[in-house]
């Protein structure tokens, strides 16, 4: 009679072979995702899906942290992983480990490997953000001049103030030319000087048609930018580096213009609030100066600071014919002093010895000749006497 084996010793047969196949150990798939759900505890469940065929899939919790998008229903990807059995089930299955866009990889990978460049750099650090000012004079728009990014900009601004002042330079926003065009941008007003900030503003899309705003020259012009400048670029989840280099990153187009214009209605608020908050103080301060003063007056005191200025006086006058007679003495003792001193170096000038008798004897080169030993016959001299020289020869 045949061998009969249970359903379990079936299934671990069959997990058995596939887990020998080098094949199904490591395998790439590329597919469609449906019926997708991130589990509380932190893993993928999902179903990849191509024309005519469906496998499921699970990414466990230590290898979903690595995945850095949000995977959804309909999202073609590209997944690495091990085709095995699940014994109880008996289906078999994807255990995936990695997971990218299809079609993205390289350029997602790019993306990762320059933020994290620029990061290290601090190209992306808080201290190097420059303050939006809080209400600008004129506003420059990096933006496509068609479209309906730069109408909301427009309708939201003048909505929020009526003085208004924008001024639009046409930029690529999808394509090659996205970086060059928004570099371009950025360098004219730096160079005119004419606005106070700068938008860059573009609306949603996919992660390749934003990728222009991925790129490194572009994120270094922001940051050398001396205007401040507000990256608007896709919607809420979309992040490029342009986001994370810029001065202030708005959720949307609109809400940059949210950010960087204040409700009219709210500015004349505020000023009629500490108008009156100043009013109020200035009142309070005079009432009170003028219950002191009555204070003041009730205890007789009026003539107190009259009396104090009165003694201050006396005393400085005091004070200056006290100080007028000790400056003289100071002189007359030093001019004492001086004459002495020049008596003292009269005595001992040269030219009082002189006019004893005495002369003094020099060479030909100015020396002073002290001894006989210093000459020898027909050597020039020179003799310097009370009332002039003499030039003579040794014989």
């Amino acid at each position: 009679m045949e061998k009969v084996y249970s359903v379990s010793q079936l299934n671990k047969y069959i997990k058995m072979i596939f887990d020998k196949d080098m094949f199904l150990n490591n395998v790439n798939i590329r597919g469609e995702i449906t019926n997708f759900k991130a589990h509380y505890t932190g893993h993928f469940y999902f179903t990849l899906k191509d024309d005519t065929s469906t496998i499921k899939c699970v990414m466990f919790k230590s290898y979903a942290a690595g995945v850095k998008f949000k995977p959804s229903d309909g999202m073609k990807v590209v997944i690495s992983g091990q085709v095995s059995v699940f014994e109880r089930d008996g289906a078999y299955q994807i255990y995936c480990k990695t997971m990218t866009p299809e079609g993205l990889g390289e350029l997602y990978l790019a993306y990762e490997q320059l933020k994290e460049k620029l990061t290290k750099e601090g190209l992306f650090s808080p201290e190097y953000k420059k303050k939006i000012p809080f209400l600008p004079n004129r506003v420059g728009v990096i933006t496509s001049k068609t479209g309906a990014v730069v109408r909301d900009i427009i309708n939201v601004t003048t909505r929020r103030y009526p003085n208004v002042n924008l001024l639009i330079y046409p930029a690529a926003v999808q394509g090659i030319n996205v970086a060059s065009t928004v570099i371009s941008g950025i360098d004219t007003f730096n160079k005119l000087n004419n606005v106070d900030v700068i938008i860059i503003a573009r609306g949603g899309g996919s992660f390749e048609d934003l990728f222009g705003f991925n790129d490194e020259n572009l994120a270094r012009k922001i940051f050398d930018s001396k205007i401040p400048i507000v990256s608007a670029v896709g919607h809420e989840t979309d992040f490029t580096i342009c986001d994370f280099v810029s001065d202030l990153r708005a959720p949307t187009p609109s809400a940059a213009a949210e950010l960087v214009y204040p409700q009219y209605s709210d500015i004349i608020r505020k000023i009629s609030m500490d108008k009156n908050r100043v009013i109020l103080g200035i009142q309070n301060y005079i009432t009170r100066k003028k219950e002191y003063v009555k204070r003041v007056k009730a205890a007789k005191l009026e003539k107190v600071p009259l009396d104090i200025i009165n003694k201050n006086r006396m005393l400085i006058d005091s004070t200056i014919k006290n100080s007028s007679n000790i400056l003289s003495l100071k002189i007359e003792k030093y001019k004492s002093r001086c004459m002495q001193s020049v008596a003292k170096l009269d005595a001992l000038s040269p030219l009082k010895t002189l006019a004893r008798g005495y002369s003094v004897v020099q060479s030909e080169a100015g020396k002073v000749i002290k001894s006989v030993n210093d000459v020898k016959k027909e050597d020039n001299l020179k003799l310097t006497l009370t009332d002039g020289n003499i030039d003579v020869v040794v014989k």
